[in-house]
């Protein structure tokens, strides 16, 4: 009986986590005449451009971030340099940094009037614009090539350090030269780990709405919006959100596709007895060469935005309103320590239940719930409010929209559909650890259910737990679209506000709290860094 009323417990939590999802496909059931019109409007206006500009926008940041992904991984992996083991870990620390604070900081100095041309100007006698404008399509390429490449340098650098060695070895061997083995068997067997690596970044990009937005550009993302605040058709814009959610399970697929291979690759490239294969030694100018190579990103995605950032911070120091930082810090801790907290324990239930009740009851729980993480926040929050306005419409008493809006209801859902799955990957990663003869012996000893996952299994996941907390916290704080609409009033968040003083053009204040995401940001960072750093 206790089996079946967990199992039920859970599949119901784990159905409520996608009903933003199912919401949507349930639109299409409510297509009517306004709908139609709304649709049929923009499709001969502005809907295309919005979908060739996301398409290009998509293209351009697949392409950026796989050739310097896969050049990092391969600078740091095949080859021995001064300065290497240094580059391993500080070509993750762009994964601090969101999107939109790099676009931020970016922008602040490099526009018309920052530091950089106004300086050109006066010591030159320089007139007009002397650099390209930095909130275009262009600029966003940039800012998500440099903020997205370490999923692809993770997953490759992954890959070449597990196969990559042994067969490299070979190759010389058998007398290829350097760039014939690295032409014919590092990248062929990094790729199935490069297509992975930029399916995540292409999700992310497509879940995007601070860059966008700051930058002026219409993205596919931007119509879903028009079509619900501007022309205030919510049928629309769930039936619009429905075609990007098309595009991001295909990405997932492709994704998961990729991350098949790449385990069949690892199976197949086991093998016993001592690894002798060692990284070409560099000599020479080929040194600087890949310094450069692995020093730039780091430089363009992290070092040059957070001093771009210290700059207004410094200089407005005395005017900084640390009052209110205090408070948006508060209501971003509650909120990512509350959201950590709930994803921990349902991603604890499901993994428990799917080890210890294996049934299509728990296998459908899990898949349910980790569907989440590839849904953008502007979809999660348009199937939100879709069955919570037809609930207000159906029972006008009910106060739904109050709850879902006026209080912590409505976006600690929406961060529990988006980040359960963080959770739930890093927890059932530390299962695979923990040998299933301990629960056989546990259930000898009269240890089942309850006890079982609290006396055995508790003590082994102690560190996982942490971790998925720790990424669901770090997540949380950082999220922007969900977060914008759904937050209860006079509850901002350093997310938020970042955002709102950044479009108002006082980048000088937003620095403060930009800055204090990405120091939150760095804690995942230390922790990946050394995880890698244990396991090489």
């Amino acid at each position: 009986m206790f089996r079946w009323m967990a199992l039920t417990t859970l599949f119901l939590l784990a159905a409520l986590l996608t009903l933003p999802v199912v919401s949507l496909g349930a639109s299409w059931l409510q297509f009517d005449a306004a709908a139609r019109d709304v649709l049929v409007q923009m499709s001969q206006t502005v809907l295309p451009e919005y979908a060739l500009t996301s398409l290009w926008l998509c293209l351009s940041v697949a392409l950026g971030v796989a050739v310097v992904g896969m050049a990092t991984a391969c600078g740091v992996t095949l080859f021995d340099f001064p300065g290497r083991r240094v580059l391993e870990w500080t070509l993750l620390l762009p994964l601090a940094m969101p999107a939109y604070v790099v676009a931020y900081a970016y922008t602040d100095f490099l526009q018309f009037s920052g530091p950089l041309q106004v300086g050109l100007r006066e010591t030159f006698g320089w007139q007009g614009r002397l650099l390209p404008e930095v909130r275009s399509t262009a600029g966003a390429v940039w800012v998500f090539t440099f903020s997205l490449y370490p999923y692809v340098y993770l997953l490759a650098r992954t890959a070449l350090t597990e196969r990559a060695s042994q067969l490299m070895e070979a190759a010389r061997l058998l007398g290829a030269p350097l760039s014939r083995r690295i032409r014919e068997v590092a990248l062929p067997l990094a790729r199935p780990a490069v297509a992975a690596g930029v399916a995540l970044a292409l999700m992310e990009t497509l879940a995007d709405f601070g860059v966008a937005s700051y930058f002026g550009i219409q993205t596919f993302t931007a119509g879903i919006y028009k079509a619900w605040l501007v022309m205030d058709n919510r049928i629309a814009a769930a039936q619009l959100a429905t075609v990007l959610l098309v595009t991001v399970a295909l990405l997932l697929w492709v994704e998961h596709r990729a991350q098949h291979r790449l385990r069949f690759a690892s199976l197949r490239g086991q093998r016993s007895g001592s690894d002798d294969a060692q990284p070409a030694r560099l000599r020479g100018h080929h040194v600087w060469l890949a310094w450069l190579v692995c020093g730039l990103p780091v430089l363009f995605g992290f070092v040059l935005p957070v001093l771009f950032m210290l700059r207004p911070l410094v200089a407005g120091w005395g005017e900084l309103p640390w009052g209110s930082f205090v408070q948006w810090s508060r209501n971003s801790i509650w909120l990512a320590g509350l959201s950590a907290l709930l994803a921990t324990a349902l991603a604890l239930g499901l993994a428990f239940a799917a080890r210890a009740w294996p049934s299509v009851l728990s296998r459908g729980a899990v898949r349910l719930t980790s569907l989440g993480y590839a849904v953008p926040g502007a979809v999660i929050v348009v199937g939100l409010l879709l069955p919570v306005g037809w609930l207000q419409s159906t029972w006008p008493g009910s106060g739904a929209g109050f709850w879902i809006t006026g209080t912590a209801l409505g976006i600690v859902w929406a961060y529990l559909v988006r980040f359960t799955a963080v959770a739930l990957q890093s927890v059932q990663s530390g299962y695979t650890r923990v040998p299933t003869s301990l629960d056989d012996s546990a259930r000898m000893l009269g240890a089942t259910g309850f006890a079982l996952a609290w006396r055995v299994h508790a003590p082994l996941l102690k560190r996982s737990v942490i971790a998925g907390a720790l990424l669901v916290f770090v997540d949380v704080m950082k999220e922007l679209p969900a977060t914008l609409v759904l937050r209860p009033f006079n509850s901002d968040t350093l997310a938020v506000v970042t955002y709102q003083l950044a479009r108002d053009e006082r980048l000088g204040e937003a620095a403060l709290p930009a800055l204090a995401l990405v120091l939150v940001g760095l804690l995942p960072v230390i922790l990946l860094s050394r995880t890698l750093r244990r396991v090489a």
